[in-house]
């Protein structure tokens, strides 16, 4: 049964709990905002506040929920008792390694809970090394011991572009639990090969220049990755550069054996013209008003790796330029789902009078293309490197070393 603490006769119980945020290396992911949260743990749990009060407490297998209203935490318990809070609350379990849980999902380290407009504001709390075990397995897939050396190397580079990203001060998480930042599962996403790349690579991290360095990465390079300037608006990186990734003496490729290396996809001219109306405006500036029927389709220069440096999309009310990676934004399947790679080839076919009928992209390679190439680093992992290798061929002049 679970005890709230509402309109207390006597003084507040304190956790005893270590106070957070004791450990420099923790991160604080946000696991996004949910309109109610149930939550649980493992063993004896406890809710508490800023000040390290209880507000409520439970043992394993008792659960509370809470949503939020005009800015305030409401608390119900099982037993049909509530509570409201103002501010933060932090779900910490009793057990030693033990597990929380909202929603079913099980994260390692703490939960905090803040109400915000959309609802309840859901952040985990954990250390660098725990975050990363349910990180590799859902970056990389659940990949089987041939591929350890991919796996450390993801483990590596994950840990990178974390420690990079922690204090941050201008909102209340470092990263988020999506593909915004690194897709990330908690307990639910752990499988013992990757955890035992984790563990073998504890505290490394990619140096350059004495500096600890963001270490981006990508499902499938098509062949060769790209500098930054070629996809983002922004400058290059000495340890970013363009790497091809042929085998040696052969006309393959290491990420060859990667299911999008190769990929079509095609739009009837309407479906084509809707995607455009719906996502042109996001990155090129458009008149108000609809966009228009789209009629063309054409690209605008390639990049050094050969990628597509910008299109043209032609309508009957203008023509529009979208450059570098915002491309696979304006592209999207009429589902949403982004366009794999701007490593492609556009073939338009035009109705009679004038309308474009079809669009066609033949392209290879899936993701922004920086960094490490994930299949490429499998492919080298199955060729006998090992994964100071592979981080040294993506991310060239880079040492690998201990931060912690």
């Amino acid at each position: 049964m679970v005890g709230i603490a509402c309109a207390r006769t006597s003084p507040p119980e304190v956790s005893s709990a270590p106070p957070r945020h004791a450990d420099a290396r923790l991160a604080r992911v946000s696991l996004g905002t949910m309109s109610s949260a149930t939550v649980s743990a493992t063993g004896a749990w406890r809710l508490i506040d800023r000040d390290g009060r209880v507000v409520a407490k439970g043992d394993s297998g008792d659960r509370a929920s809470l949503s939020a209203s005009a800015g305030v935490l409401r608390l119900d318990a099982t037993s049909g008792q509530a509570a409201s809070h103002t501010g933060q609350l932090a779900l910490i379990t009793t057990e030693t390694d033990g597990v929380v849980s909202v929603g079913g999902r099980r994260y390692r380290g703490e939960l905090s809970f803040a109400a915000v407009d959309s609802g309840v504001q859901v952040i985990n709390r954990v250390s660098v090394e725990a975050y990363l075990r349910g990180v590799v397995p859902r970056e990389l897939g659940v990949r089987g011991a041939n591929d350890r050396a991919a796996l450390e190397a993801q483990a590596v580079a994950a840990r990178s572009y974390a420690i990079t990203r922690l204090g941050n001060t201008s909102r209340a998480y470092d990263l988020t639990a999506t593909t915004s930042d690194q897709v990330y599962g908690g307990v639910d996403a752990e499988n013992g090969v990757a955890d035992a790349a984790v563990a073998a690579t504890m505290g490394l991290v990619l140096f350059y220049d004495g500096r600890v360095v963001s270490a981006p990465y990508h499902s499938t390079c098509g062949g060769s990755t790209a500098e930054p300037v070629e996809v983002w608006r922004s400058r290059n990186e000495p340890f970013l550069q363009r790497v091809s990734d042929r085998i040696p003496g052969s006309e393959r490729y290491y990420c060859d054996i990667a299911p999008r290396f190769r990929w079509e996809r095609s739009w009837r001219g309407d479906s084509l013209t809707a995607v455009v109306d719906r996502y042109l405006r996001t990155y090129a500036r458009v008149p108000a008003g609809p966009v228009g029927t789209v009629r063309d389709i054409s690209v605008d220069g390639r990049t050094s790796s050969g990628r597509v440096a910008a299109i043209v999309v032609e309508t009957d009310r203008g023509r529009y330029r979208v450059q570098g990676n915002d491309i696979r934004y304006v592209l999207r399947s009429p589902g949403g789902e982004l366009l794999n790679s701007t490593y492609f080839s556009p073939e338009v076919v035009v109705a009679p009078d004038g309308r474009l009928s079809r669009l066609t992209i033949r392209g290879v390679g899936y993701g922004h293309g920086v960094g490490m190439c994930q299949w490429g680093a499998i492919g080298r992992a199955r060729a006998g490197q090992d994964f100071r290798t592979i981080l040294r061929t993506y991310f060239p002049g880079t040492s690998v070393a201990r931060a912690y």
